[in-house]
């Protein structure tokens, strides 16, 4: 969906308001693709993005490397070298990468680091302990880093991770809202389940308002609403929002503006806005 088909944002972000999950694409000759593509990349390069972020009114922003590329974070460090201070990175990397290589990430502004799963993947006997060693190895180096871990992971999954989640001691972000369907509900065990680490962990879990259309199927996204609005009332001081741009194999189906104003409609109060676009972010990724 183009900017131009988009129709007009229904408020504008306050100053300092921070898009914390995004995704930029470039020339494949230049940035070559890995060999697990789940979806054909868009060639999405930031100043499409910029001109969205202007129109919403965000002066900060989170890169989150997209799977589309591996390990290459090339692209996205590419586009936060042109954003400069205001921006953080989200990397994919190996749990036994370097000390070098993750300090000149460091120094490049990235804050943490992916442990990503396909949205569709279907539920998977033991699955969930594969990745236990890939956690536990990425927590130890994020905490010396002072980084932060971002999941994301399809809703089985979540709730399976639950209880390594619990043990982590760093802080720890979970993308699209667990990706929990909203067709099931506030009341589902597994989003039940988030909302209890939320309002009883140790302040570390920090929710992603983002990627509603993948777990939504409702007209305008309205069965997400009790999802949002209930994350929103656990931990206030704990959820970011993000635009997800530029939205990849549903890119036809949404936009960044809709999702924007969306957001709106879950947090209509100007006080809770501020406080999940730029106060939480502030605080997470230490601008």
């Amino acid at each position: 969906m183009s900017l131009r088909d988009e129709g007009e944002p229904a408020f504008k972000a306050p100053p300092l308001s921070c898009d914390c999950h995004f995704h930029v694409f470039g020339p494949a000759a230049r940035y070559p693709y890995g060999s697990d593509l789940r979806y054909p990349p868009p060639l999405a390069p930031l100043a499409d993005y910029l001109a969205l972020s202007r129109r919403l009114g965000f002066e900060r922003f989170v890169f989150v490397q997209p799977s589309a590329y591996g390990r290459d974070n090339a692209c996205m460090l590419d586009a936060m070298r042109e954003v400069g201070p205001q921006c953080r990175g989200i990397v994919d990397v190996d749990e036994n990468a370097p000390d070098a290589g993750l300090a000149r990430l460091h120094a490049a502004g990235v804050r943490g680091v992916r442990v990503n799963v396909s949205p569709v993947k279907p539920p998977a006997a033991g699955f969930a302990a594969t990745l236990l060693p890939r956690i536990e190895r990425l927590h130890a180096r994020c905490a010396e880093l002072g980084w932060q871990l971002d999941f994301l992971t399809p809703g089985w999954l979540t709730s399976e991770l639950m209880p390594a989640l619990k043990k982590l001691t760093c802080d720890f972000t979970v993308a699209h809202m667990g990706m929990f369907l909203a067709k099931d509900g506030v009341e589902q065990p597994g989003f039940q389940q988030l909302l209890d680490l939320l309002r009883h962990g140790d302040g570390h879990c920090w929710i992603k308002l983002t990627g509603v259309y993948r777990m939504s199927v409702a007209a305008e996204f309205a069965d997400a609403a009790p999802l949002a609005r209930a994350l929103i009332e656990a931990a206030p001081g704990r959820i970011i929002w993000g635009s997800d741009y530029p939205h990849l194999s549903f890119a036809d189906q949404v936009g960044s503006v809709e999702l924007f104003n969306l957001f709106g409609q879950w947090a209509p109060d100007a006080a809770m806005r501020r406080k999940i676009l730029v106060d939480n972010p502030q605080q997470l990724f230490k601008f």
